[in-house]
């Protein structure tokens, strides 16, 4: 597939945007081109004042396979071209982390190795009680250092190392329980349960998205301390927010709020 803009589908609905990969007979395997689409996407997506949310979807059987084997196994011997490679994937899902609104996975089927990074790298993830999850890399002498990054830093320690040098595959209820995504639901309803979270999402004042979403991120790597005083300075400049006026008066004038994202 030469065309790289045919490798992500790109599907706008007001101001929710939805991408989906779109490799299915290659289950959606993270090629250096598909990686360089979803990177030009990310980055319109830092500049989209106008955006509430994105979904990250996929066309096919499978989620996400992972890096695409095969063209790595083509450059064989040449550590530099991996080097570029891991540190363009790594550029990637620091985007979908650094995206100013909620990224939401809906995950319909498999997720392995870098797709597993993909999935942990979101904000949010809604996956089919029938998806599955790996890392999956140590079955062929590969340890998922990069994702392990991702997925470290989403469910405990421990059960992160048990699938990252065991590579077995978790369920999505187990999956859930860990804490890799937010909910497990049946596959038919997969989209209803989508749909309900980006509209909650998007009757919040998006001022306030954007900010939280920001300061979570950043105060997980502070010191306590750090981390409350930074909370602080956060909370008193979202308070000079309009929204936050307009969405005080609401709720003591029992009305619904009217946004003006300001």
């Amino acid at each position: 597939m030469s065309d790289m803009t045919s490798l992500i589908v790109r599907e706008r609905h007001e101001d929710v945007l939805t991408l989906k990969l779109n490799r299915p007979d290659q289950f959606n395997a993270l090629s250096e081109e598909m990686l360089a689409a979803l990177q030009i996407e990310f980055d319109l997506c830092a500049e989209d004042v106008a955006l509430r949310a994105v979904v990250l979807a996929a066309e096919g059987k499978a989620f996400c396979a992972g890096h695409d084997l095969k063209q790595m196994r083509s450059h064989a011997g040449d550590q530099a071209y991996y080097q570029r490679l891991f540190e363009q994937c790594g550029q990637l899902m620091q985007s979908i982390v650094h995206c100013p609104v909620p990224v939401i996975a809906r995950v319909h089927g498999t997720a392995t190795a870098a797709g597993c990074q993909l999935v942990a790298s979101c904000d949010l993830a809604i996956a089919a009680q029938s998806a599955r999850f790996a890392v999956s890399g140590i079955n062929v002498g590969l340890f998922c250092s990069t994702p392990a990054v991702a997925l470290t830093r989403n469910i405990p320690r421990k059960a992160a190392f048990e699938m990252l040098v065991t590579g077995r595959f978790i369920s999505a209820d187990e999956a859930q329980r860990q804490g890799l995504i937010n909910h497990a639901v049946p596959a038919d309803e997969l989209d209803r349960a989508l749909d309900a979270l980006v509209q909650t999402i998007c009757e919040k004042s998006p001022v306030a998205v954007r900010i939280g979403k920001a300061m979570v991120h950043r105060q997980c790597g502070m010191a306590l301390d750090q981390a409350y005083a930074y909370a602080a300075a956060v909370m008193a400049e979202n308070m000079m927010a309009n929204d936050v006026g307009e969405g005080i008066d609401a709720f003591m004038q029992k009305r619904p709020p009217k946004w003006t994202g300001r």
